[in-house]
């Protein structure tokens, strides 16, 4: 056992690196610098609420801007909105960028202070429309074709509630003949706010915007904790997963069930682990006398309670039962790492998932009609999924040598080997875990990291599913300048449209304009933001001075695996 610990022990140590150190508190120069970088940041995403009156993406009908000449003047001059809204996420990108100075260094800002900039971040985002997708109006349709006692898993929005509809004339026209892909939580919920807003699109729009913010809500509020099981620094983690661009603009702004799925995936991760490594042990031995007591049974509680908020969570997107299947394998190693461990760990968390989705089903009068329609987004053909882009060059390739376009055939080849690496891959990793080798958030981290990289549909959003919970658990530098990288690149070049539909030479000329503006407002601002190191100072104001960040314990000690029964 104890050549098991130490295994573990330098397996996840040089994972980590050398980040066990406890950040000092901020010196005056910084603290202006953060002051200033939360200015910068939340101007930035104040030019991108107020491009996405024009650039946004705005409902057919029901438009709450349309005849109100101040906020209906974007949309008149949308080249120009365009370009604010990408000046927005630039800066908003560069600034979180420079926060991680803060994040990342000796001397790190407290949690509030990182909470606080965050808020101040999402605020002018909460009253925009919705930004770089439209995904939000096919929510409202196939939620109202649920209310209205119809299957969302058989027909779409034209065939259940017409083609002259005030939701379906806002869903694109790609999705307006699709069944719901979504698990039946989802829909459930959004049956109710069709049936509190009726057929008011801003109201069941900005409910669903609560519904994010629960979401966002439950990653902040489950990350940092997560992080320090791991033994990785809260605000680190924070930074690069919870205040990642990509949240900002795709989940808060974009309106995306994705928050709620991994809001309650990593909730409830973190209440499985926290039983697990509490539990002594979780089932009484044949030779134990004393009887459990109450308290010996709160962690098989939060066990519990882990287990079936990751359950729901599959409800609304099924990837995220991947960590039911690596918190599965940490009981498992828990009860021993034999056999018996292993079948007596996937049959009681097998029979408490199947127990939720048939609940679910069942409450929600649903079913298990989207097991059938998992596969609905397969139509779309994303540069993002390298096996669909492989597809896609090699058919362009075959159409340059005259033997004709067999792009079809080759992409259902292609996906289909993708899916069978993922499958190969993730069976690996949960056996990895199994025997204590590797942490188990690590494990989901990098099996959602897989399947988004070899999914055959990837949405810029998707990233996000293995990005936060890589992002506490991996800190090594070059996994962060990865992080950094995809998420700059994506977020600044990934939605050229927007939502709408702009020609090419507006793209060109927001993306030449919006260049400018960045050029100008760096130089403008080079010697008052921390684009360089700041000097070390010892003193320390009295007025906004962050406490010391406490030192994460030892991964040794504080994750799953520490003590076996």
């Amino acid at each position: 056992m104890a050549a098991r610990r130490h295994s573990l022990s330098s397996s996840i140590a040089h994972l980590h690196g050398d980040e066990r150190t406890v950040g000092s508190p901020l010196n005056p120069a910084e603290l202006v610098a953060l002051r200033r970088t939360r200015l910068f940041g939340a101007t930035g995403t104040v030019l991108m609420a107020i491009g996405a009156l024009g650039a946004g993406a705005r409902p057919v009908v029901q438009d709450p801007t349309f005849g109100v000449r101040l906020l209906n003047l974007p949309s008149r001059l949308q080249t120009v909105a365009l370009t604010m809204t990408t000046t927005g996420a630039v800066m908003m990108a560069l600034a979180w960028l420079m926060l991680g100075r803060f994040a990342l260094g000796r001397r790190r800002m407290s949690r509030s202070q990182l909470d606080r900039t965050l808020l101040l971040w999402m605020l002018p985002l909460l009253v925009a429309p919705p930004m770089y997708s439209k995904d939000v109006y096919s929510y409202l349709a196939q939620s109202q074709i649920s209310r209205l006692g119809l299957d969302p898993y058989r027909v779409g929005p034209a065939p259940a509630l017409g083609l002259d509809h005030v939701f379906t004339l806002s869903v694109p026209s790609l999705w307006r003949e699709t069944p719901a892909p979504y698990g039946p939580l989802f829909l459930w919920i959004g049956r109710g706010i069709s049936a509190l807003t009726g057929e008011n699109i801003v109201t069941a729009v900005l409910c669903h915007r609560v519904v994010v913010l629960i979401g966002v809500g439950m990653i902040v509020w489950a990350v940092p904790r997560l992080a320090a099981r791991c033994g990785v620094a809260e605000v680190s983690a924070m930074w690069l997963g919870a205040a990642n661009p990509l949240l900002l603009m795709h989940l808060v702004a974009g309106i995306h069930n994705e928050a709620l799925m991994l809001g309650l995936m990593l909730t409830g991760t973190e209440f499985a682990l926290r039983g697990i490594t509490a539990a002594q042990p979780l089932l009484p031995r044949p030779t134990q006398a004393a009887p459990l007591t109450l308290r010996d049974w709160v962690p098989l509680a939060e066990l519990v309670a882990g287990a079936v908020l990751i359950a729901l969570s599959s409800q609304v997107k099924l990837p995220s039962l991947l960590a039911l299947g690596f918190v599965t394998m940490a009981l498992g190693w828990r009860l021993g790492g034999d056999l018996r461990a292993f079948v007596l760990a996937s049959t009681s968390m097998s029979a408490l998932a199947a127990a939720v989705m048939g609940l679910i089903g069942w409450a929600s009068g649903l079913g298990f009609g989207w097991v059938f329609t998992l596969g609905t987004a397969n139509v779309v053909r994303s540069w993002m999924s390298p096996p669909t882009l492989i597809a896609l060059g090699t058919g362009q390739v075959g159409i340059l040598l005259g033997l004709g376009d067999h792009t079809t055939a080759v992409l259902s080849l292609t996906r289909a080997i993708g899916v069978l690496i993922i499958g190969v891959l993730v069976v690996w990793l949960l056996l990895v875990v199994f025997h204590g080798r590797l942490h188990p958030v690590g494990g989901l981290g990098v099996a959602l990291g897989i399947t988004v990289l070899l999914f055959p549909v990837v949405q810029p959003w998707y990233l996000l599913w293995a990005i936060i919970p890589l992002a506490a658990w991996a800190t090594r530098p070059n996994f962060r300048i990865a992080v950094i990288a995809v998420t700059l690149v994506v977020g600044i070049f990934g939605p050229t449209a927007n939502g709408d539909r702009f020609a090419l030479f507006q793209i060109v000329d927001a993306t030449l304009a919006s260049a400018v503006v960045v050029l100008v407002l760096l130089l403008a601002t080079y010697r008052r933001l921390p684009w360089r190191e700041l000097p070390a100072q010892a003193e320390r104001p009295n007025d906004d001075a962050p406490a010391v960040e406490p030192t994460p314990r030892p991964a040794a000690v504080t994750d799953a695996y520490a003590d076996s029964p």
